[in-house]
């Protein structure tokens, strides 16, 4: 299944629902799988962007209903890289 890293930056909306309710980050992970992916791992950074999360979707539409769902509600905005496993990289030059 394809795997993809997605970036997150929460606005300062995202911020204050964390900060009232930490167990949005879990609501929000049960409702990416309710789209069609699942969260393989996940972690708060310090830095340009508060959360990384490595997700697996069957496909790009999957994938970008996810980002799409996500964006919408204002609380944060999101980059979706697609990730390719280093062998099939070198495999395909």
């Amino acid at each position: 299944m394809p795997t993809y890293i997605m970036l997150s930056r929460l606005s300062p909306e995202g911020v204050q629902t964390i900060k009232n309710n930490p167990s949005r980050i879990r609501e929000v992970n049960r409702e990416i799988e309710q789209l069609g992916a699942t969260v393989k791992a996940q972690w708060a950074t310090l830095g340009q962007f508060d959360f990384v999360n490595v997700i697996e979707a069957p496909d790009e539409r999957t994938i970008a209903r996810v980002s799409l769902e996500l964006g919408s509600r204002g609380t944060a905005k999101y980059e979706t890289l697609i990730a390719i496993p280093v062998d099939e990289f070198i495999g395909s030059l």
